[in-house]
């Protein structure tokens, strides 16, 4: 199991994390891209509500129709679409990714 976080652990009642916005993550478990960006939030110390979509047709399609994308991980902070893995790695590289997390650095 890879750093899954049940909805009883957000940043926010949770003393080892930092206090940020709300990071969801649809994600499969063999998805080299999903480890990838995973990794790259939880070095943040962001927790992240992480919907694994292996098997589940209903979940799979919620996330296809809300981020009209097909392919994992599809990444939302607060309720803003940020996209997959090379997309949250661009913010990061641009040093937007910490204010969209709501880090104070």
């Amino acid at each position: 199991m890879r750093g899954k976080v049940s909805a009883c652990h957000w940043p926010a009642k949770t003393g080892g994390f930092i206090l940020s916005s709300e990071v969801t993550m649809y994600s499969s478990d063999y998805c080299g891209f999903c480890i990838r960006a995973l990794r790259l939030l939880e070095s943040k110390g962001v927790a992240v509500n992480e919907l694994n979509v292996d098997g589940d047709r209903n979940l799979r399609k919620k996330m296809m129709q809300t981020s009209g994308r097909h392919t994992v991980p599809q990444i939302w902070i607060g309720d803003q679409h940020i996209g997959g893995c090379d997309d949250l790695y661009r913010l990061e590289r641009e040093g937007k990714l910490d204010s969209l997390l709501n880090i104070n650095n």
